[in-house]
């Protein structure tokens, strides 16, 4: 103070904290702190399967979930021509910024073309958004299992769209074989894309490259479907042959940060 006698000297709001933590065989001083993510190690909370898309709200339940220590496993459900190349690249780069917070993800694409158009052409419209779901969640239960996942991870917020209304939601996770684990449920849109900004999937996510969820989607979908007449609908012919093809055709991939590992 008497080298600078400009400066002053605030306790109570400091520019900078100097901290010395004093061991026995010496003496560690840092100063500014740096915020992680918080939560859990990755591994120590199981295993679990991401339903992943290109739109903001899976790659921040994905986010979210490893933080609570879950090792991921990622499941994309790919509809060409309908959904190109970029998506499924855009995709890729959203679990590369995932993965800086989570660790190498397994990633697991679906092709989902034929039976979507299945679904399109025999099934009701009101219900074909949710007869596609059923299915994706029979499918997404089949290969969590073959990965030793326990659960099944989605993006979904109560009452965002259509197909995520209470009633809506039960009829979706009745075809699941597994658990369903939705950290978003109760979060409005902008707390989502708040998160999205911190982890840095948000500007992937709106680039404009559409997913399989936006194929086919009908004018009137049904908002209070009742579970009979879903199951009764989507008994459609050779609908099992469709989902044990797109379980065998599916490939596997893994991420490691923004960088894409080889194939396995």
């Amino acid at each position: 103070m008497q080298a600078y006698p400009h400066l002053r000297v605030d306790v109570h709001c400091p520019d900078v904290t100097v901290t010395v933590e004093i061991r026995d065989f010496g003496a560690y001083i840092h100063a500014d702190q740096l915020p992680g993510a918080g939560g859990m190690p990755v591994g120590t909370g199981g295993k679990a399967a991401v339903l992943i898309s290109g739109g903001i709200d899976s790659p921040v339940a994905a986010y979210m979930m490893a933080k609570r220590g879950i090792r991921l496993t990622a499941i994309h459900f790919a509809s060409p021509p309908y959904t190109s190349q970029r998506a499924e690249l855009k995709v890729r780069q959203l679990l590369g910024e995932v993965a800086k917070y989570a660790g190498p993800i397994r990633f697991a694409i679906v092709p989902f073309t034929e039976m979507q158009e299945q679904i399109a052409r025999q099934c009701p419209e009101d219900l074909t958004t949710l007869i596609m779901r059923r299915y994706m969640m029979k499918i997404a239960s089949r290969l969590a299992k073959q990965q030793e996942c326990e659960a099944l991870i989605t993006g979904e917020s109560i009452g965002q769209v259509a197909s995520q209304t209470m009633k809506a939601l039960a009829v979706t996770e009745d075809a699941a074989e597994l658990p369903v684990f939705r950290p978003l449920i109760g979060m409005d849109k902008q707390e989502i894309i708040q998160v999205s900004r911190k982890i840095g999937t948000f500007e992937i996510s709106i680039q404009p490259f559409e997913d399989c969820c936006t194929v086919f989607t009908p004018k009137h979908p049904r908002t209070r479907p009742k579970l009979e007449a879903v199951r009764l609908a989507e008994q459609f012919e050779n609908c099992d042959l469709l989902l044990e093809q797109a379980i065998a055709g599916t490939t596997f991939d893994k991420i490691y940060g923004q960088e894409r590992g080889t194939a396995e």
